[in-house]
């Protein structure tokens, strides 16, 4: 199963991608995670995307296809695989499904998590954690049981994320919607495009997204493993 999870910012993709990846025993292919690790190793690629960093360049789409490349042609990635971070732009879907078709492969759904703006937004930035313990919480939907009290280890300091502000996010929101948007018409004119609510709770976009997989025809009838 070949998945590509869409949507902005703190719609939960990571959530729903590790579910995904423990009910299919599939890995989640996060391109900035990926291109970290090869960084670090000081792999040919990293040492190529490091030099690219360091002028203050962006790493050119064909380094991108490349290391996920050679990502799914690792033997984890047999039964498929989640990608998160990759492709934002139509130019780079194509790219990718080139890549897909040389493999005789392609992506069988195209997952997107939809929100609302003005919720997402009073969704990140009430967030905050304990400091001691890592404990989250938030302003309106998770409280303390006693207000300024970690229920798990009784500090009382908390703290935001400083990107976690109204501002920030809107930003951030902006960039979605101006470039990776255009990717929905895209995969919706292939068939595989699925939108499912996520301002619903966890586990209802979760069973919405088994749902829309258990419909494909790439997936048997009880909702297991792809088939062969």
């Amino acid at each position: 199963m070949r998945l590509l999870l869409l949507g902005p910012p703190g719609a939960g993709k990571g959530t729903q991608a590790h579910r995904l990846m423990a009910r299919y025993s599939i890995p989640q292919l996060a391109t900035g995670d990926m291109l970290r690790k090869e960084v670090a190793d000081r792999s040919e690629l990293g040492r190529t995307a490091a030099e690219i960093m360091e002028r203050g360049d962006l790493v050119s789409d064909d380094l991108i296809i490349a290391m996920i490349a050679g990502r799914i042609d690792q033997e984890d990635c047999r039964n498929g695989f989640i990608l998160d971070g990759f492709p934002r732009s139509p130019a780079q879907a194509e790219a990718l499904d080139t890549m897909l078709s040389s493999r005789a492969s392609a992506l069988d759904r195209v997952i997107e998590i939809g929100v609302d703006d003005d919720i997402l937004v009073s969704r990140i930035t009430g967030r905050f954690t304990c400091r001691a313990c890592g404990a989250g919480y938030h302003d309106v939907f998770r409280k303390p049981a006693r207000s300024g009290v970690c229920d798990v280890c009784g500090s009382t300091d908390f703290v935001r994320r400083a990107d976690d502000n109204e501002d920030t996010v809107r930003s951030r929101l902006a960039v979605y919607h101006c470039r990776t948007e255009p990717l929905l018409p895209y995969y919706a004119s292939r068939g595989i495009l699925v939108t499912v609510d996520g301002m619903a709770g966890i586990d209802a976009v979760t069973e919405q997204i088994l749902a829309a997989l258990a419909a494909s025809s790439t997936i048997d009838s009880d909702g297991g493993r792809p088939l062969e």
